[in-house]
């Protein structure tokens, strides 16, 4: 799958853990639905307190017995002034020490008596447009419930911010602050600078400025924190296995007397788009990566959810999946320009709606890279989208759609609560996955590719083009040379639409079903236990964790004990093995020829076996585990997936040696293990040295003759696992 760029950039760049213009921020109290012909997921109950904070109340069961809490702050680092540039973060760090009610350090204390852990149970972030504080509890009992509420409203208008405890907290947000300070971080604060150039948004980093974290007084960290954390703009979310009527009187009791402490901070001024034409950009990056960029920038989308909206939006999506895919294709093929590539559109930061098309490429590769990406949009606006293209992308989202549908009974509650702050934060109609599904069929009656045509010309449209070369190597001639290798591309024709390749899926049959040989049953684990003719083994555990979902896991042989101790080996190529394809088949052809069916394909060596992963649905296990035989039967070990993994790794071996995190990612599983090349990293003179034969080798051997043990766990029924394995491992040779 080809990556998101702009999802990627946000993440990158949030904190885990007086402008022309107007603002863009949606009212802080008014529910989306409100001005949208959407209904909202029937399941959760929304409300208002009469002192304007929202809240969302949902009953689920998964898993039984516990709750998460969200605290969404309708405030960022966007309502920052100059002089707070930091300060959203820094209180969201300060929220742990100390409030009128609760003394410092008591906090972590309280949640560990009750079952948490910080970190991976309690937890907070801030990014430009709010800060959510998050509490998922092991238990929904009442003085579990009561508790967590008591300790949310501390945090929202209670915190005493002392002065100690801040000057404490300083040196905590500073360590951060350096160790996101990454060459791929400064690259990708330059590219939100082209993307939304003159705007306010490329000057509130959520990190802030090293100056204000330092030296900003107790005073102006409370200025913030009374003009913001105020209950017009916060949201408490909860989701979990507890009655909601009574929850929602919690949340009444609890938060009624919450009142303002001062006035809000005035809503920011966020710029307006620049009105640009062809744009050029180069970026030094020692130790980044070489990126090729372009995109195009309109004003930010700030019009309701709706029916409309979300049928022009679906419609964008699905056209950026034929890009995409042919993107991937290209990516896989002989020679390819780039390590990988892929498009998106997104309301960036209500800022600008942009976009964008990014490929990474191997050092001194960035003119192929830049030209194929620029070529494919070409191709895509000038000629459009093939019927089968698009019948195959609807095909592809209507069977995750229909998933995500089935399955919507059994969601976990952490997803849940942390997908309705993300509706919060899009201003959006939380709906359900069946609302969605409904929706999403209406949507498709009639859609034709004259649609997608348009809406890719639609796409590529606005301030713009911005391109932009991010790289660790000098450009001889900068900007203009960029400049220039643009305008060669562009001059070129567009290419016509590529032709329909035909096929069918080979491996559908192995032989005859193998015979069980032995049946057991695990009776205290509720599993079973089968011993087929051919020596393959299978466990078969049935649950109702997540309904329509089974996970299959293959262990073949002993993994990196199988392999040569005494010299380095291609075993740092494993993910070739799945995008190398099968021997009759290539990974893109199958994929075209199975889709509409919801399968996966993993693969790595580990430690004691070499581990082959899927994920499915029930209806689709037969064809999961065709996949997963036909990867140990008859791989493809096509060299082009050996070269693209192997120009990956020579291209991050200068990324990893830039950061401390990346040389411990490079050297530590060889320290651990003393030495042994069997886990050491590889080094670019084995990297250069390796031929695609290597990896075949390596493998065929211990894929061929290795035991194999089958696992499926999840909504299955025993019989049919059975029967879907007998058809596959059960039916290979001994």
């Amino acid at each position: 799958m080809a990556r998101r760029p702009l999802a990627a950039l946000i993440a990158a760049l949030a904190c885990a853990g007086g402008d022309a213009g107007a603002s863009t921020a949606p009212p802080a109290s008014a529910w989306a639905r409100a001005n949208s012909d959407l209904a909202p997921d029937p399941a959760v109950r929304f409300g208002t307190l009469a002192n304007g904070m929202r809240y969302a109340v949902m009953r689920n069961a998964t898993p039984a017995g516990q709750v998460s809490l969200r605290l969404r702050i309708g405030a960022g680092s966007l309502e920052e002034s100059d002089a707070q540039q930091g300060l959203a973060h820094l209180l969201e760090h300060m929220s742990f020490k100390g409030s009128t009610h609760v003394p410092a350090g008591e906090m972590v204390r309280i949640l560990q008596r009750d079952g948490l852990a910080f970190g991976p149970d309690t937890n907070a972030s801030t990014d430009w447009t709010q800060t959510v504080y998050m509490l998922d509890l092991p238990k929904a009992d009442a003085d579990t419930l009561a508790t967590a509420l008591m300790l949310m409203r501390e945090t929202a208008g209670e915190l005493t911010l002392d002065g100690a405890a801040l000057d404490t907290e300083r040196g905590v947000v500073l360590s951060e602050e350096r160790l996101r300070d990454t060459p791929r971080y400064r690259a990708e604060k330059a590219q939100l600078d082209l993307l939304a150039h003159g705007q306010r948004v490329t000057r509130r980093f959520p990190i802030g400025q090293v100056a204000v974290i330092e030296h900003a007084p107790a005073s102006l960290l409370r200025d913030f924190y009374r003009a913001n954390y105020r209950p017009d703009r916060a949201t408490l979310i909860a989701v979990g296995d507890f009655d909601p009527e009574a929850m929602e009187a919690r949340i009444k009791a609890r938060f009624s007397d919450w009142a303002p402490a001062g006035p809000p901070t005035a809503p920011p001024n966020l710029g307006e788009v620049e009105p640009r034409g062809l744009t050029v950009k180069v970026v030094k990056a020692p130790g980044g990566s070489t990126q090729s960029l372009i995109a195009w920038a309109k004003p930010y989308d700030a019009s309701p959810d709706t029916k409309v909206r979300r049928r022009r939006e679906l419609v964008e999506g699905l056209t950026l999946a034929v890009l995409n895919r042919r993107l991937d294709t290209l990516a896989r093929g002989e020679r390819p320009p780039f390590l990988e590539a892929g498009a998106a559109i997104q309301n960036l930061l209500r800022s600008a709606k942009v976009s964008i098309v990014q490929a990474e490429s191997a050092p001194g590769a960035w003119r192929g890279a830049l030209g194929a990406v620029e070529t494919e949009v070409r191709r895509l606006v000038a000629h459009g989208v093939r019927p089968d293209e698009l019948d195959r992308e609807i095909t592809q989202a209507r069977a995750a759609m229909r998933n995500a549908a089935a399955g919507a009974a059994t969601r976990p509650t952490p997803e849940l609560a942390s997908n309705l702050v993300e509706a919060l934060d899009q201003d959006a109609v939380f709906t359900s996955p069946g609302q969605d599904l409904a929706l999403f069929e209406e949507d498709v009656k009639g859609l034709t590719v004259a649609d997608a045509d348009a809406a890719a010309r639609a796409v590529f449209t606005g301030a713009g083009p911005l391109v932009e070369l991010a790289t660790p190597d000098p450009v001889e001639g900068g900007e203009a040379t960029l400049l220039a290798e643009y305008a060669k591309t562009h001059a070129r024709a567009a290419p016509g639409t590529p032709a329909q390749a035909a096929g069918s899926w080979p491996y559908a049959r192995f032989g005859p079903p193998g015979d069980v040989a032995r049946h057991g049953e695990i009776g205290d684990l509720g599993a079973w236990t089968v011993r087929f003719a051919n020596g393959v083994g299978l466990t078969v555990k049935p649950t109702a964790f997540r309904k329509d979902q089974v996970l299959v896991a293959v262990d073949v042989g002993a993994g990196r004990l199988d392999l040569p101790r005494d010299r380095p080996d291609a075993a740092w190529a494993a993910p070739a093995v799945v995008g190398g394809g099968f021997g009759a088949i290539s990974l893109e052809d199958s994929q075209r020829i199975l889709s509409g069916r919801i399968y996966d394909a993993d693969f790595a060596i580990g430690d004691q076996a070499f581990e082959f992963r899927g994920a499915t649905r029930p209806q689709d296990l037969a064809t999961q585990l065709q996949v997963l035989t036909a990867y140990v039967a008859d791989p493809g070990f096509r060299p082009e997936a050996f070269e693209r993994i192997r120009a990956a790794y020579l291209t991050g071996l200068a990324q990893l040696e830039a950061t401390p995190d990346g040389v411990l990612t490079r050297d530590l599983a060889g320290l651990l293990h003393a030495g042994d090349p069997r886990w050491a990293f590889p080094a670019a003179r084995d990297l250069e040295a390796a031929k695609p034969g290597d990896l075949k080798a390596l493998l065929s051997g211990p894929l061929s003759t290795g035991p194999i043990d089958v696992t499926v766990v999840g909504d299955v029924d025993l019989q049919a696992a059975i029967d879907a394995v007998a058809a596959t491992f059960g039916a290979l040779p001994p």
